[in-house]
């Protein structure tokens, strides 16, 4: 049989962790096709099959559970001795693997990771956006981007520096039409754009003012699970949308949205970059770190 390589160790935990070829592909930054068939290469190898496969399900057979138990810490050990190999690096090299949601991804995009790259070129990034949280560990991350309040409390967290803000909006066609609500209570009276969450769950908005709470929720048209659609139906005018200030920030100067209950909607907590702590971090993982945490200590930019 063929030497089994680390890469094709990699993907059979990756599969096993994921229970899925399509999203331990984009996790291994692969095709599906190019997956299976190297999955496939070292069954025959073996001469045994790893997984039970489905057009629904992929499973693991005894003989793939066998694999998993006794491949899955001897791997831990070798990424781990490699990883120890390599903080003894001094230029940065090698790749990081970041998760964050679609938000985040756009506001850390310019400031955090294009300048990490411009300083550091022989380092590959890979950003992966997704609304769930993940575990990062688990899922093979380097690091991760969310709000404080959703950071692990087992992690290091690295403030981002800027606060983030939710914003009612919609567009000036539809505000001749329909008014504008004065109190959140008003938009039971107003069609919206509503929001599943990545749980299945519709999204309930929320505010405060003069520290008392709100949660409205909201009923429409249209219901959408992604900011980018939510912000097309916003334009055109199909009801009033709920989205972090970034997100519509160009649109509000253009004035091709208009904001409403903004004395509503106060600065709630901001971004912070989330890490494990390492024993052996390589030179790339260590220089991230610290530009992220320059990156905070500027308020979230980089120019100031």
């Amino acid at each position: 049989m063929r030497r089994a390589e680390l890469n094709d160790l990699d993907a059979v935990i990756a599969i096993a962790r994921r229970g899925s070829f399509r999203a331990a592909a984009l996790d291994l930054g692969m095709s599906t096709t190019a997956l299976s068939n190297a999955i496939g290469k070292l069954e025959a190898g073996l001469g045994v099959r790893l997984f039970n496969r489905t057009t629904r399900s992929v499973s693991l057979t005894d003989a793939g559970r066998v694999f998993v138990e006794q491949v899955g810490p001897a791997l831990q050990d070798v990424h781990g001795a490699l990883e120890a190999v390599r903080s003894q690096q001094t230029i940065p090299s090698g790749t990081l693997r970041i998760n964050a949601f679609a938000t985040a991804a756009r506001e850390i995009l310019s400031p955090l990771v294009l300048e990490f790259l411009r300083r550091h070129p022989q380092v590959h990034v890979d950003l992966v956006t997704e609304g769930r949280l993940v575990d990062i560990v688990a899922d093979g991350f380097d690091f991760g981007v969310r709000v404080t309040d959703l950071v692990p409390s087992d992690m290091i967290a690295i403030s981002l520096g800027r606060p983030q803000r939710y914003a009612v909006v919609g567009s000036p066609a539809y505000f001749r039409k329909h008014g504008r609500p004065r109190v959140p209570p008003d938009l039971l009276d107003h069609p919206c754009i509503r929001v599943r969450l990545p749980n299945g769950a519709l999204f309930r908005w929320q505010f405060e003012k003069d520290g008392q709470p709100a949660q409205i929720d909201v009923d429409g048209p249209v219901t959408l699970d992604e900011a980018s659609l939510a912000r097309i139906a916003a334009l055109e005018g199909i009801g009033l949308g709920f989205f972090m200030e970034q997100d519509v920030i160009a649109d509000l100067a253009a004035g091709h949205l208009v904001r409403v209950l903004d004395d509503w909607t106060p600065p709630r907590s901001g971004l912070c970059l989330y890490y494990s702590g390492r024993r052996n971090p390589s030179a790339a993982f260590k220089a991230f770190i610290g530009l992220a945490r320059e990156l905070g200590a500027k308020g979230g930019s980089l120019d100031s």
